[in-house]
């Protein structure tokens, strides 16, 4: 086991409560998270915008390309305006996108099923592609309630998470105090 993890087993369990957390704030809240997270994407791609025209301005200033840079952080400030300023179209746009992805990687597995050799697990294959391209139908149906049941398996995905890095770290706990095995390599000492 790694010795280094096992003497931070606390800060996997830190990763594992704040996991837990949030599931907890997404199962119980799943509109008001929902907003959050649109919120913190707008505001990720203000800054990143932001950081893209000062990067491609500094370009410019070496003759250097700074076009492409320039306009994918106008895009970028752009869509942060955009999603800041209107959250609920924002979860509709992405609960749509998630709906035609579905629909089309469903329906590209069931293709795939099709030209499948028999007794190669085509079956399987068909069923995924089928219960992919269902989901996107329901989602296209039902965007509103999408949205909210996507957030509910975002908060579902955060508790499974945090419970197994809990787990994990309870279980780096027991070895905390063991002694490095010798002739493992461990991280370099700096010596600064």
């Amino acid at each position: 086991m790694n010795h280094s993890l096992a003497q931070n087993w606390w800060v996997i369990a830190l990763r594992g409560v704040l996991a837990i957390v949030f599931s907890i704030t997404a199962l119980a809240m799943p509109v008001s998270t929902l907003i959050s997270l649109i919120l913190i994407f707008a505001a990720y791609m203000l800054v990143d915008g932001i950081f893209a025209i000062v990067a491609s301005l500094r370009a410019a200033q070496h003759s250097k390309r700074w076009g492409a840079l320039f306009f994918g952080g106008l895009v970028n400030i752009i869509t942060g305006v955009l999603a800041a300023a209107w959250p609920g179209i924002t979860a509709l746009v992405f609960v749509v996108l998630t709906a035609v992805w579905s629909i089309i990687s469903g329906s590209t597995m069931v293709v795939a099923a099709i030209r499948l050799k028999r007794n190669h697990g085509r079956w399987w294959l068909a069923l995924g592609g089928v219960s992919s391209i269902a989901f996107g139908i329901i989602l296209v149906l039902a965007p509103l309630a999408g949205a909210v049941v996507l957030t509910w398996w975002i908060g579902i995905y955060a508790l499974v998470f945090g419970i197994a890095m809990l787990v994990l770290a309870f279980r780096l706990r027991e070895h905390r105090n063991d002694r490095p095995i010798p002739g493992m390599a461990q991280p370099a000492q700096s010596a600064i």
